[in-house]
Formats: structure tokens, sequence, C-alpha cells
């Protein structure tokens, strides 16, 4: 069956939070038609790619039309060369002239006409190791707030996690995140009489909390869901801490503290003994490369993970492995631009040792293609929220998936 691309075509969407986005179509064979919307994050690392050339979608479809044209006859099948195409419209480091949300959905269309065409799923034709015994990533869930995914009042720490690592299935895993964020509503509510509910940009609670009465209530709400921290789940945290950093010090400025590098450093070393976190992200800013390796050589049993630090990029993740800088890297498609660039730092990461965390972002799509790659990618596991039609679509595909024969379980997180 021939993959060819035969036709392209790409229009204005609208992402999760309501922003204007872009979506391709690429039709493959004649007959083989793969889709792609391109997701966008609040919360970016400097080094990333750009969504939009001048943040304009008019820009980037108009960059993309006068060279749509380039990408017919391409091998829709083979990441490389739709990169190759991408290249050769632009060659800035960041996307800057046809924008890195253009790259995503080209080459995320592309693959997906790919698999319809060949009649085989997503993840096989995007595998980073052959021979690969395929499982499930564990959902890591969002399931409280703060930062930039959510408003005033809020915690500065951006992201409150749970994972399930009790978890047998998927369809457990995934119901148990939702137990646990059900029972934080209760939780919050009972502390704060005036809780409206709110969410933020992910579907996780967005109370009027401080970090540690954040942190408490995450730890009550596993405990009340009838879960034993440590043995069924675990909990995590996104500090974002590129967002706090003022140049002198980190500012939790919702909650009047400075702390300087060494106080950050055993504030988080604190809150891994004293709430026996498995996964930290981005717990110093993202230049802060020795730092991470501090942290890294301290808690090696941790997911010290780099987010900001990394952004899905080969030369910085080149630059952690010489300092020893984390031990877990989060994949994100779109901070690389092209599934190419993803797939080569999957390959360089799991090449040194470093477990992969396929991520999704705060500005999301309905579709479902992340799943896929972080199977293909052998991810430990997969952040993708916890509730939201544009959070379950992901679940639910890899709920699916879990029914297929070479999908041999649930992968070795810890």
């Amino acid at each position: 069956m021939t993959t060819e691309v035969t036709a392209v075509k790409a229009r204005p969407c609208y992402n999760s939070r309501g922003q204007e986005s872009i979506e391709v179509d690429v039709i493959a064979g004649k007959r083989y038609m793969g889709r792609a919307a391109a997701p966008s994050g609040a919360s970016k690392g400097r080094y990333e790619a750009i969504g939009f050339p001048n943040n304009s979608v008019d820009d980037a479809l108009k960059v993309f039309n006068q060279n749509r044209e380039r990408f017919i006859g391409v091998d829709a099948s083979d990441p490389k060369a739709i990169y190759d195409v991408l290249r050769g419209i632009d060659d800035t480091p960041n996307y800057s002239i046809i924008g890195g949300s253009v790259a995503y959905a080209v080459s995320m269309a592309s693959i997906d006409a790919a698999s319809k065409a060949l009649d085989e799923p997503v993840f096989r034709l995007v595998s980073t190791e052959r021979g690969r015994d395929y499982r499930l990533p564990y959902p890591l869930g969002n399931v409280l707030g703060g930062g930039a995914h959510a408003g005033p009042s809020t915690p500065d720490i951006q992201e409150y996690l749970v994972v399930p690592i009790g978890a047998r299935s998927m369809l457990e895993a995934v119901g148990m995140n939702i137990r646990v964020h059900r029972m934080l509503r209760d939780v919050l509510e009972r502390k704060d009489r005036y809780f409206t509910y709110g969410r933020g940009d992910e579907g996780a609670w967005a109370p009027r909390a401080s970090n540690m009465e954040a942190l408490e209530a995450v730890e009550q709400a596993c405990i009340e869901a009838g879960y034993s921290i440590g043995k069924d789940v675990a909990l995590g945290l996104d500090f974002a801490s590129s967002s706090l950093w003022d140049g002198k010090g980190y500012a939790y400025s919702r909650h009047g503290r400075l702390l300087s590098r060494e106080e950050q450093m055993e504030f988080v070393g604190g809150l891994i003994r004293d709430y026996r976190l498995v996964y930290v992200e981005d717990p110093l800013h993202e230049e802060d490369f020795a730092g991470m390796a501090e942290l890294t050589k301290r808690f090696s049993s941790v997911y010290i993970t780099g987010d900001d630090l990394l952004v899905t990029n080969v030369s910085r993740l080149g630059t952690a492995v010489e300092y020893g800088a984390c031990n877990a890297a989060i994949l994100k498609v779109n901070q690389a631009g092209s599934l190419y660039e993803a797939l080569l730092f999957a390959r360089e990461a799991g090449r040194h040792g470093i477990r992969l965390v396929t991520s999704h972002r705060s500005g999301e799509s309905t579709d479902a293609h992340i799943a896929h790659v972080a199977v293909g990618t052998g991810s430990r596991m997969i952040k993708a929220g916890v509730v939201g039609g544009e959070r379950i679509a992901k679940m639910n595909e890899l709920i699916r998936l879990e029914e297929m024969d070479v999908i041999k379980g649930m992968a070795a997180v810890l």
C-alpha cells in the first residue's frame, strides 16, 4: 500500500483554552486521511519551538500554503522525510518562519495517514527501538493546579500530581486518578466553604490555598479514596521553577516568600522526604544544570524530571547528560516542533538511561496521538490530565490499546 502524500490542507481551529491554533489534513495514497491539531503550552521553556511566526496563525497558514506542494510525493510513514521538507522551508532553530505548530500538525497528521494506509497502529510506526516490548505508561494525573495554569490565590506550584503505582491495568489506573480527583473536591470543599469548584487549564482543581495546604489536601484525598500512599498511589509535583525564578531567587509571590537557590533545594528535598514524592519536575530553573545534578544524585530513586530544562531538545539533553542533571525527561512533540525531532530526543534519552514521560500541553486538542507516542517511545508515564474531553481522549485511547495482543501490560514505573 502506498503511503505517498497526495494532498495536504490546513485550517485554523481552537484548542481547549479557546485559543486559535492550526489543524492539518494529510491524504496518503489518495484515500487515507490523517488529521492533527497543534496544542499549545502556557508555561513554555525559553528554548522550545515557537507556536506561530509573529504569534500569528494567519502568518503560519500563509507560509504553509505557499509551500504545501513540497509535501506531495513524500512518504507519510517517514518522519525524517517530512522533517526534511519542513527544514527546507524553515531552517531556523525554533521554527520562526513556519511555526512549530505547523511542524507538529503536518508531521503528526502524516503518521496518522500512514497508520491508516498501512493498517498499523501509530505506536508501531514511531517505535524508537526494534523488538521493543510495548507497554502502557502509567497516567500521571494533575489533580490540583496553580501557577501559570490557574488564577490568583492558587498555589505557586504549578501541578500536584498523582500516579496510581498499584494499578494493574490502564482501566484501573485511569479510574484511580479519577477517584482521587473527585475525592479532592470534597476535601477542598470542607476546607473552604466558599470553594467554587474552579479548575485550571488542565481540569485540575484550582483552590484558594497555600502550597502546603494544597499538598496536604491531595494527600488527604488519596487516603480518603482508600489508597495507601507509596503502595497504591504516589505523589509528584511540577514546580515549573523557571516561572518562579526572578534572577536572584525563587519568588513564591502568591504567598510572600523569596527562596535562595540553596533554600529552594532544601525545600524540594524536604517535600520529597516528608510526602514520599516519586516525581519532581523542574524543581530548579531552566539554566541550573548543576543544581539539578545535585538533586538527581541526592534523590536517585525519584524521577528528577527536566521539562523547561530540556524542552525536548537533543542539544539541551546532551548538556544535561554531561552534568547528570536529571534521570527523567518530559517528551512534548510540539516543543521540538516535528515528530522526527521528538523521536530523536526519545532515542537519545533511552541511550543514556533517562526515563521518558510523554506529556500533553495545557492548551490541548482532542487528538490521541500522544498516547501512541508514549507507547512507541517506551515512556514510563504519560501526563495527560485526569478529566476533560481533550484529556480523557488520551486515556481512552490507551484503554483501547490495552486490548491489543502486542501490548505486554503496564510499564515498570518505579
